[in-house]
C-alpha cells in the first residue's frame, strides 16, 4: 500500500506528528486503538471520517518505519 497519500506531516498539526489525512488523527491514535483491542470496523464507528484504507495505510507506515528502524549492537 501507497500510504503516503493518506499519512501526512505538517509542521503546527499534532505536534508535527504524521496524520490521516490532514486530520487531527495521529498514527499513534490510530495505533494504540488496535493494541488495545479495537477493530477496525470499530475505530470507524467511533471516528466517522476515517475509512478502513486510512487504517491500513497507518499500519504500513508503521511497518515502513520499522523495517527503517536503526538497531543498535548490544555492548
Amino acid at each position: 500500500m501507497n500510504y503516503a497519500e493518506r499519512i501526512v506531516i505538517q509542521s503546527g498539526k499534532r505536534g508535527g506528528r504524521p496524520v490521516v489525512r490532514g486530520l487531527r488523527i495521529t498514527v499513534y491514535d490510530v495505533l494504540g486503538w488496535l493494541a488495545n483491542g479495537m477493530t477496525a470496523d470499530e475505530i470507524i464507528e467511533d471516528f466517522p471520517e476515517l475509512e478502513k484504507e486510512d487504517i491500513q495505510a497507518c499500519l504500513a507506515y508503521a511497518a515502513d518505519r520499522e523495517r527503517h528502524a536503526v538497531t543498535i549492537p548490544p555492548r
